[in-house]
């Protein structure tokens, strides 16, 4: 019998605790950004029932009412009743936010941007994949789908008794030449007075198989839903939340190796973000362009210094051309200096809202226009392929 190659993939809604605080995160900087487009922020949450703490380092002109904009927050996302735990009217909120250290901002303050240094230093990994058309891994793009359509349906008030926290898990079975989903896994909260065999009907029938089927995959998947069989405490009250908790979400899905450095709340001159975002742009446009089915990018980076330390590649034994070659490639065509990819993708002064990618995913996104998704480089790389 021939063995199953299985890779698995998850997902979490917005509802979720470690996602409220990612948003609270980002919709400050967003606002910082607003108002002082030179604003550096590095701002965390935590979350627990009905209490919030936000902290963190920001530096800016902006004048910023951060209990309000956490408020705003938790209200969009639902969580806006008492037996909730977590009531955007009556949460508690600590704010301990403080100026950013001085010993930071010498290196990555500037005056000609090509120079600014990295906030800080790491590795980051940007990858890309073929296999779907976003040129994301399959298991993440699915599971991303089935929280933000049960998301969708909740809101619209067609996914009855259901409650802001869920998370997907997509096992996709990788044995045959056409992949298959092999399980898809949800949890989903709900109101105490819910009907059990209605709501998880709902969800196999009006989530499961119609996102399944909008992959064009089959639908005689294994299914599970709510497998502890009650899931009525949900949210912060049911966990703590943190800023920064679900890296693996927010990237590949475990598909590509990750540097360990989180997104949300973070300005620009952070490389965990801005340099992962360059790194998925240069892996989307190398794999769009045919130099290989899967490749993963790294750089790295030391902190104040605007040259990259190192760029490296792992092309998975699906490339078409050399590493030398490639590498020739990226050196010509990309420049990975942290003031050259802010000022390329306007990362200060944004055509999209942080706020606005804290769930489902930074990458992949064909619901919005973001800089890193663009195939503006694949006709330049095909010509040096010549």
């Amino acid at each position: 019998m021939k063995e199953e190659i299985l890779f698995t993939s998850e997902s979490v809604s917005e509802g979720h605790p470690d996602k409220v605080c990612d948003q609270i995160s980002d919709a400050i900087l967003d606002e910082c950004l607003k108002q002082d487009p030179n604003s550096f922020v590095a701002c965390e949450c935590f979350a627990t029932t009905d209490f919030l703490l936000i902290g963190g380092e920001i530096t800016s002109n902006a004048k910023v009412d951060y209990e309000a904009v956490a408020r705003d927050v938790i209200k969009r996302i639902g969580y806006d009743k008492d037996d909730l735990g977590f009531n955007y009217k009556t949460v508690k909120i600590l704010n301990l936010i403080k100026p950013q250290s001085s010993n930071i901002r010498q290196g990555v303050l500037n005056e000609d941007y090509l120079k600014t240094g990295a906030g800080d230093q790491g590795i980051m990994f940007g990858y890309a994949s073929n296999e779907s058309e976003g040129y994301m891994p399959l298991p993440i793009c699915i599971a991303h789908k089935l929280v933000r359509v049960a998301t969708a349906l909740r809101k619209e008030g067609k996914f009855k008794h259901a409650r802001p926290d869920m998370k997907s898990q997509v096992t996709i079975d990788y044995t045959n030449k056409t992949p298959r989903i092999k399980t898809i896994l949800m949890s989903c909260s709900h109101d105490e007075d819910y009907n059990e065999k209605e709501f998880k009907e709902f969800i196999k029938k009006e989530i499961m198989e119609k996102v399944a089927l909008s992959f064009g995959l089959n639908t005689d998947f294994n299914v599970l839903i709510n497998p502890t069989g009650k899931f009525v405490i949900g949210g912060p009250a049911g966990d703590t939340g943190l800023t920064g908790r679900k890296i693996i979400v927010d990237t590949y899905g475990g598909s590509a190796r990750h540097g360990g450095g989180a997104f949300s709340g973070k300005d620009p001159s952070k490389v965990d973000r801005s340099a992962a975002y360059y790194a998925r742009y240069i892996a989307k446009n190398l794999v769009a362009a045919g130099v290989a089915d899967r490749i993963e990018v790294q750089l790295s980076y030391a902190i104040g210094k605007a040259e990259p330390l190192s760029i490296s590649i792992s092309t998975f034994k699906t490339s078409h051309y050399s590493d030398e070659k490639i590498l020739d490639i990226i050196r010509e065509l990309f420049d990975c200096r942290p003031g050259a990819i802010i000022h390329q993708f306007n990362l200060r002064h944004p055509s999209f809202k942080y706020s606005d990618i804290s769930n489902y995913g930074h990458f992949g996104r064909p619901d919005l226009d973001l800089p890193w998704e663009k195939l503006d480089k694949v006709e330049k790389i095909k010509e040096l392929l010549k």
